[in-house]
């Protein structure tokens, strides 16, 4: 009789490694492997033979990164979408199109059950089981971290040993930050950032530059709205994920984009989490400045009252439920009228604005100048004092 498959999520890295292992000795299962280039760029170039060396039955590759950027990273951005105040949801926003991959190769693959190696604490088991269950109810999901006895980095290299799976001597050594990386961000978690005392050493941080290296000399750049999405940079077309990744180039070369934070996790714990996130840190705030020209006041107020738990949905791995979908109708219908141009100037750090127009502008200079007389009068301001009181003493 023939073993049954399963889709594993694989870096290629230790944790990975050695739960393919552990799916083949004790629970007796051909793995497949799933690995998703999200824009990452680190992916091994020997991924397939080392997971065929370890046993997998077959290896799957994807490049996701259109994908991702266009259908899950534009789209939050359209509701400007920050978890509590300061992140930019890099790792969640990821977690469902992985999740949605996962069940379509188990279909695809005629097997039903699927693993991951999200650990025990993390976000990620519930982000990567909750969309898979919401995509198929009867999908079958094993959560290694969650079973076996194996608690630390030197249990992974001891079981290892045992069962000769070949790892570099580096990973012996003191564990490295936890990291995370695709086209929107890098996370680092773990190690001496668990000490909120200790600042993060300044060789942790792999892509933006300090302010101290960034470019001494500022830098204008103009980006292209349509439909509440970034389509032109310096009036040049790019494709989603190659705007982004221009995005992030010049983010990075000017100091934009680092944040260290303490945030509350899914199960409400709390955890420090320090991430880069350049182009997305630029698109945050054009798109706002393009919003301000297109949108009317009560537009903007709403959308800025359901971003909270629009964010909260994403992050707790919701992004399949019919709630975010709902929001993302409305989100989405706003945005249809988001259009322009903004002009930023980038520098040390800052995203400066410089000039901004729409052919969508609710913008009125005649109405909003102090020196003009025309566009609303005096009696016009009396008249709205009066109302506003009347509505107060309701």
């Amino acid at each position: 009789m023939a073993s049954k498959k399963v889709i594993l999520a694989y870096s290629g890295g230790l944790d990975t490694s050695v739960i393919l292992k552990w799916l083949q000795e004790e629970k007796n299962l051909d793995v497949v492997t799933y690995t998703a280039d999200m824009g990452q760029g680190d992916i091994p170039s020997d991924l397939e033979k080392r997971a065929k060396g370890f046993g997998a039955v077959k290896v799957i590759v994807d490049d996701l990164s259109e994908e991702f950027v266009s259908n899950y990273v534009f789209p939050m951005f359209r509701c400007n979408t920050l978890y509590e105040g300061e992140y930019l949801l890099g790792t969640a926003i990821a977690r469902p199109l992985i999740a949605k991959r996962l069940v379509d190769i188990a279909a695809s693959e005629d097997t039903n059950i699927i693993s991951h190696g999200a650990t025990g604490k993390g976000n990620d088991q519930i982000r990567f089981e909750m969309g898979a269950h919401a995509l198929n109810p009867n999908i079958e999901v094993i959560a290694p971290w969650r079973e076996w006895d194996l608690s630390s980095r030197t249990d992974l290299m001891n079981y290892c040993k045992e069962n000769q799976i070949p790892m570099p001597a580096s990973k012996a050594e003191e564990p490295p930050f936890s990291m995370d990386e695709n086209l929107l961000h890098i996370s680092y978690e773990g190690g001496v950032l668990e000490d909120l005392s200790n600042p993060p050493p300044e060789d942790m941080w792999l892509k933006v530059k300090s302010l101290d290296d960034a470019k001494a000399d500022a830098e204008e750049i103009k980006i292209s709205f349509k439909k509440g999405d970034p389509i032109e940079i310096n009036d040049t077309k790019y494709s989603a994920a190659e705007l982004l990744k221009v995005l992030n180039n010049l983010g990075c070369e000017h100091g934009i984009g680092r944040i260290d934070i303490v945030e509350s996790r899914a199960t409400g714990m709390k955890s420090r989490g320090c991430y880069e996130t350049p182009g997305g840190t630029i698109l945050l705030k054009a798109r706002r400045a393009i919003e301000s020209l297109c949108l009317s006041r009560d537009e903007i107020l709403e959308k800025d009252a359901f971003m909270p738990s629009y964010a909260k949905l994403i992050y707790d791995g919701l992004w399949w439920s019919d709630k975010r979908l709902d929001l993302q109708k409305r989100i989405d219908s706003m945005s249809e009228k988001v259009c322009g141009t903004i002009n930023l100037q980038l520098f040390k750090g800052n995203i400066i604005t410089l000039g901004k127009e729409s052919e969508n502008s609710l913008y009125d200079e005649n109405k909003a100048s102090f020196e003009a007389q025309g566009g609303f009068s005096n009696q016009d301001m009396a008249e709205h004092i009066k109302k506003n009181i009347l509505e107060f003493n309701k």
